[in-house]
């Protein structure tokens, strides 16, 4: 079968012929319509979870998916033969993933039947980034009525954000880099859109919103940028980062809540999003789809932080 994988840490994804995968018991066999590609994808490919869980090579990437289950294993009873699924394929050994004809998982990994209303190729974008909108939500504890500034507003994650935030009431100010992104951001429901590259952040939400913000949700900057930021928000609000960037015990001296933030997939999880999905509440933002061939140059964009909403891996168009 084809995939993108690499031979060993560090090294450059490229295509491969790989054998296909065999059930085994307690696991189901997944032919995949698409995989999400996310910046933990190369994450991956640079150690991140070396030491802390087994890798096999050549390293098969992908940490998101959607497909068909062709086979089940000896005592599977989650699964059956035909199922449209979708959600986070990474187990152990780490390099069984998505960006592949087929995936073999154990029948409790983060998967769960996909949401009818939209193609697989599109619910492959929602595992990762829609639990982490989610969850950054719940962690944050807004309410209606409530300002949330949102850095990064524009990509995978925080495009599920501005929706998810929108849906509770909550009044987001999002980020963006030209008057097109804004626009997409306002069609989510981004009550508030500065555009960085005309001017600065900081001085713009403190002259409008001069007694601060209530939350702030950080997907972009560094320490520096993060603890910035971090003065805009009201004493007993929350400041959270995905970037593992933030200094707890200067958050607890501002009065706030929050910190370093990991998402914790579960099925639960990702069949809220699947309701919220099937009850049109929620858009899955696509911003590209690509084939297997190209998305060695996509993981290299990914790095460099070029990619908007969601790119999506097209592999078998045809499920």
């Amino acid at each position: 079968m084809k995939a993108v994988a690499v031979s060993a840490f560090k090294a450059v994804p490229q295509i491969m012929e790989l054998p296909e995968p065999d059930v085994k018991p307690g696991t189901i066999k997944i032919r995949l319509a698409a995989a999400g590609l996310n910046p933990y994808d190369w994450k991956l490919v640079d150690g991140i979870m070396d030491g802390h869980m087994p890798h096999t090579f050549p390293m098969i990437l992908g940490t998101d998916g959607a497909g068909v289950v062709t086979a089940t294993g000896e005592g599977v009873t989650r699964f059956r033969k035909g199922d449209r699924v979708y959600g986070q394929v990474l187990h152990a050994p780490i390099g069984e993933g998505s960006y592949a004809e087929y995936v073999v998982v154990p029948e409790n990994a983060r998967i769960t039947h996909a949401p009818e209303k939209i193609s697989l190729s599109e619910a492959a974008a929602v595992p990762t980034a829609g639990m982490t909108g989610a969850q950054l939500l719940e962690k944050s504890g807004l309410r209606a009525g409530q300002t949330l500034l949102l850095i990064g507003a524009t990509g995978g994650v925080g495009s599920f954000t501005v929706q998810l935030a929108k849906a509770k009431g909550i009044q987001v100010i999002g980020t963006a880099g030209s008057a097109e992104e804004a626009e997409r951001l306002r069609s989510l429901g981004a009550t508030t859109i500065i555009n960085y590259k005309e001017t600065p952040v900081r001085e713009t939400v403190r002259q409008q919103y001069p007694a601060g913000v209530d939350g702030l949700i950080d997907l972009i900057n560094n320490a520096a940028g993060f603890t910035t930021m971090m003065t805009l928000v009201k004493k007993g609000g929350a400041a959270l980062t995905t970037l593992f960037v933030a200094d707890q015990h200067a958050i607890e001296a501002q009065g706030l809540h929050g910190g370093n933030f990991e998402t914790k997939g579960s099925p639960a999880s990702l069949d809220v999003l699947k309701q919220a999905i099937d009850a049109g509440q929620l858009k899955v933002p696509v911003d590209q789809k690509i084939s297997l061939e190209e998305a060695p140059a996509a993981i290299a964009d990914s790095r460099e932080r070029k990619s908007r909403g969601k790119t999506i891996i097209l592999i078998n168009d045809q499920l």
